[in-house]
């Protein structure tokens, strides 16, 4: 049974049939009762939401509901503007003859899964893995599913593992030392020894930032490749989107998450959208992704995604 749309008449009854769908077993009867109450509040304010009406976007449960924001922060997100480094204003030589403007984008829309170039939603922390996956892919390469453990595990001096690091010092590492495939150097859920001796999968020979502040330029980004940005993703609508176009209002724009953008487009409403691929899981979101409103009224972008994207080269 779908949760989402479950009309349970105990709300102990649906956590109950939550911990089910989810497979959450708790050590015992203490933890599932403040588990079942953290639980019915967070349903609590799903439903109030959801009556409201004349929203843009849904809230649902996830595997997530049993958790309070301050908890599902402190595990799921970790990124600060304190670990991102100030977005270069210089367009870079790959991309001279664009001079970032918008009108050269063709089309209303783009969506990268559609050219075969998005691996699947995973569940593997905050890394920006994605954006490379994407990049070899369209320059010709084959789509690989690449190791977040690597930097997990390797790139701990400057990007923390991944748990609080950016997406820049995630590039980095990878033009310095390449990346492994997920099947080669597979995801463990917890920091481990690098094994340093595991071949390289694949390369960047750098990489670059997208303007900031500026969705027009993350548009014109945007239409060539995947862009790999950082989100504010504290708000309670945030954690709980269950799909639509999010604007929510509490979501703000100091970032603290990486997700990839991976098109952009109008829902049948008339609402533009970006197109983001988060790492959740398939439970969030629309099955791992999220639409956010596009052309907001402040430059910083919804959640602040407009402050910092970055993107491989080849």
């Amino acid at each position: 049974m779908d949760l989402r749309t479950s009309q349970a008449r105990s709300h102990v009854t649906l956590h109950e049939k939550w911990m089910t769908q989810f497979s959450r077993v708790y050590r015992n009867e203490s933890e599932k009762n403040i588990r079942s109450k953290v639980f019915n509040d967070n349903l609590k304010f799903i439903e109030n939401f959801n009556k409201k009406g004349n929203q843009s976007y849904k809230l649902g449960v996830n595997e997530f509901t049993d958790l309070t924001k301050e908890e599902f922060l402190a595990i799921h997100t970790g990124l600060n503007d304190n670990n991102i480094t100030s977005p270069s204003q210089v367009v870079d030589e790959t991309m001279p003859s664009l001079n970032w403007n918008v009108s050269n984008v063709f089309g209303g829309s783009k969506d990268w899964r559609n050219e075969g170039a998005v691996t699947p939603v995973k569940s593997q922390g905050g890394c920006a893995i994605a954006a490379v996956e994407g990049m070899i892919k369209i320059a010709g390469g084959n789509l690989i599913s690449l190791s977040e453990q690597q930097l997990v595990d390797c790139d701990t001096d400057h990007n923390k593992g991944c748990t609080s690091g950016a997406m820049d010092e995630a590039f980095s590492y990878i033009q310095n030392n390449g990346i492994a495939s997920e099947y080669a150097y597979p995801y463990q859920a917890k920091k481990g020894s690098c094994l340093s001796n595991v071949k390289a999968a694949v390369h960047i020979s750098k990489f670059d930032n997208v303007l900031s502040n500026n969705e027009a330029a993350l548009l014109l980004a945007l239409s060539i490749q995947p862009i790999s940005v950082a989100i504010s993703a504290r708000g309670n609508s945030f954690i709980h989107y269950a799909g639509g176009v999010y604007d929510g209002k509490d979501c703000g724009t100091s970032v603290n998450h990486a997700v990839t953008l991976v098109g952009f487009g109008t829902s049948p409403e008339g609402i533009k959208y970006w197109l983001a691929k988060n790492c959740w899981g398939t439970t969030w979101g629309e099955k791992g992704y999220m639409r956010l409103r596009r052309n907001v009224e402040w430059p910083e972008g919804m959640c602040g995604l407009a402050q910092y994207g970055s993107y491989p080269i080849a």
